[in-house]
């Protein structure tokens, strides 16, 4: 049978541990380690699929929950799946919504069976299920899916409760993977734990005979400090399976990325990156802009000199400054195109510093010119 997901290292840098490496799937290959632009509703906002393309993303996530709301996951099976039904060729992940329901906390009820929570659209009442997650995400056609996962609040969760979040993803997790016979797609287990090492290690030791050719760690950047998570991050690092991609979820910061890489991981996302470019502050190489100070109304400078995107190349910090204090969309749509290729951009010198065996020092010279973070 033709093996259609594959994952080889090509190289682990030799003073640091962080590797690179290939993730074979059905719509292309994707180099490693990747961040992925966050298209929720079946589109990066304000981006076009050549954009995207043009700033060198690879593969890009979508939301299970979102998209089962609107348009309906029914209605996108029938238009070809997400691929053609958004006009993007290469690779998709979908997430299990599990996230989106955890954040409401006021409308939704959690039982070993099912959840059941109200649309944050117009109050309806829905149920999911592992098997709903999955049948969903077969009929929007991903390559990638993520199985049902209950996270849990980080500060507030009892060990306890933890535990029992932990046990609940583990039986969705055999649910799930009795539901997902489509071979095109490829399903994630997700390490849950919150901030407690030994559920983190019990959840992967769960996980792990499920793992085919990926695996996610979820649950974290949820309101626990980042050294918390870079604590976990470092005894997960080396029990994870090698063969597989490692999966970070809902991190997207600069620093996040570096240290992530650093302790294993290979795949990242976060809505971050536009969100923010949205309220007009930008990533550049030596910190972040706030484009709507004063400060730049005179500015006839590029946002970073550093950066080679559309926004870099042709505007001015005064120019951009003018389109959101006049509300032109053009500002959110240039700044959200430039921070999505300043974070590409940084995964393509991690590559290939990781790769020259110059790590550490890629990550010494980065915070000394953008900070702390």
């Amino acid at each position: 049978m033709e093996k259609k997901f594959w994952f080889e290292t090509t190289h682990v840098d030799k003073n640091s541990g962080a590797r690179t490496g290939i993730f074979h799937t059905p719509h292309g290959d994707i180099e490693t380690p990747i961040y992925m632009p966050v298209g929720t509703q079946a589109t990066v906002k304000s981006l076009t699929p050549e954009d995207l393309k043009e700033i060198g993303a690879q593969i890009i996530l979508s939301n299970t929950y979102h998209l089962y709301l609107r348009p309906g996951s029914e209605l996108i099976a029938k238009a070809g799946g997400l691929h053609k039904f958004m006009h993007w060729d290469k690779p998709i992940l979908t997430d299990s919504g599990g996230f989106q329901v955890f954040s409401l906390s006021d409308f939704r009820k959690i039982s070993d069976d099912e959840v059941v929570f109200r649309s944050h659209l117009n109050g309806e009442k829905h149920v999911m299920t592992p098997e709903k997650c999955i049948k969903i995400q077969n009929d929007l056609g991903s390559d990638i899916v993520m199985q049902l996962d209950e996270c849990t609040d980080a500060g507030t969760t009892s060990p306890k409760d933890a535990l029992k979040a932990v046990e609940r993803t583990y039986s969705w997790l055999k649910r799930c993977y009795e539901a997902q016979k489509n071979d095109e797609q490829m399903l994630f287990p997700i390490i849950q734990g919150n901030i407690f090492p030994d559920l983190r290690l019990k959840s992967l030791e769960y996980a792990l005979p499920y793992v085919r050719c990926g695996i996610a760690i979820g649950g974290l950047s949820v309101g626990e400090p980042k050294e918390k998570m870079y604590e976990i991050l470092d005894i997960l690092k080396d029990k994870m399976p090698q063969d597989s991609p490692h999966y970070l979820m809902g991190v997207g910061s600069p620093d996040c990325l570096i240290e992530g890489a650093m302790r294993g991981v290979d795949m990242f996302d976060c809505v971050l990156a536009t969100r923010i470019a949205r309220n007009g502050t930008a990533f550049t190489s030596h910190g972040k802009v706030v484009i709507k100070n004063a400060m730049y109304k005179e500015d006839f400078t590029p946002l970073d000199d550093e950066c080679d995107c559309e926004c870099c190349r042709h505007y001015t910090k005064a120019y951009l400054r003018h389109l959101f204090n006049t509300g032109e969309i053009l500002g959110a749509r240039l700044l959200s195109k430039h921070n999505l290729r300043f974070l590409l951009k940084l995964m393509e010198d991690m590559r290939q510093a990781i790769k020259e065996d110059r790590f550490l020092s890629f990550r010494e010279d980065f915070y000394a010119k953008y900070g702390k973070c």
